[in-house]
């Protein structure tokens, strides 16, 4: 697989992630906890396929690196609420741990993709 299918995957898998995210937001019980979790996880979540395609036109090897941090960044913060909500018993264990499993992929790829780019910058 070449780098520019690549980047649609991952471009994809972003998205998808983030309808995951609005899925499970929009099932929440209705109340004023599940309202300022929801928002928080709802901003963390859909702005990690923003800043991914902002890191596919980035002008540098640093300005790539800063917006794939911050990625990871929005991934750690993602997987926080994800666990009050679990927590809390707002979200059940499948669906904490499908969402979770993915972020922590995310992740995974995120941080081997910046190790690489910072070894040949």
């Amino acid at each position: 697989m070449g780098r520019s299918e690549d980047i649609e995957r991952m471009k994809v898998r972003t998205r998808d992630f983030a309808l995951a995210v609005v899925k499970i937001v929009s099932g929440l019980p209705k109340s004023v906890e599940t309202g300022v979790l929801g928002r928080q996880l709802l901003r963390a979540g859909t702005s990690i396929g923003a800043q991914y395609r902002e890191a596919c036109r980035a002008k540098s090897d640093a300005d790539f690196i800063t917006k794939i941090e911050g990625c990871l960044q929005e991934l750690e913060e993602t997987r926080y609420w994800l666990e009050l909500l679990h927590a809390s018993n707002f979200i059940n264990k499948e669906i904490f741990q499908s969402c979770d499993d993915e972020a922590n992929q995310l992740i995974s790829i995120f941080t081997t993709v910046v190790r690489r780019v910072k070894s040949h910058s």
